[in-house]
């Protein structure tokens, strides 16, 4: 069992900056790819980014690949979501989730791959 929290989201203007946090319980984070989705009002959550279990591989969608940069620290138990150059577009509820799988490639973007997942942080990108 893994329990997700993220933090870090809030109002941001538009080319702004943010850093998503997302802290895992338990002994076995290293055990789990990473993944950061987002759900905008009315419409399905989409996968972000991804990241391996050793943070060796990650692999982004189009739609944030060279702006949004993501990292996991095994010692802290915690994987990171650095967001750049932000959009209006980029607002949405940011949700973290694990999976056992190894993750960080093309196949770690479907949601139902992943077991574990946090409530979400708000991110909302003002223009």
């Amino acid at each position: 069992q893994v329990q997700l929290a993220e933090s870090g989201g809030g109002l941001v203007q538009a080319g702004g900056s943010l850093r998503l946090s997302c802290a895992a319980s338990g002994r076995t984070f290293s055990r789990y790819g990473m993944g950061w989705f987002r759900q905008a009002p009315g419409k399905e959550r989409e996968f972000a980014a991804a990241i391996s279990r050793s943070g060796t591989n990650t692999y982004y969608a189009d739609s944030v690949k060279g702006r949004f940069t993501i990292s996991r620290a095994n010692a802290k138990n915690t994987v990171y979501l650095q967001m750049n150059s932000l959009k209006p577009e980029d607002t949405a509820v940011y949700y973290c989730a694990a999976t056992p799988q190894d993750g960080g490639t093309s196949y770690a973007t479907g949601p139902s791959l992943y077991s574990y997942w946090g409530q979400g942080t708000q991110v909302t990108v003002s223009s």
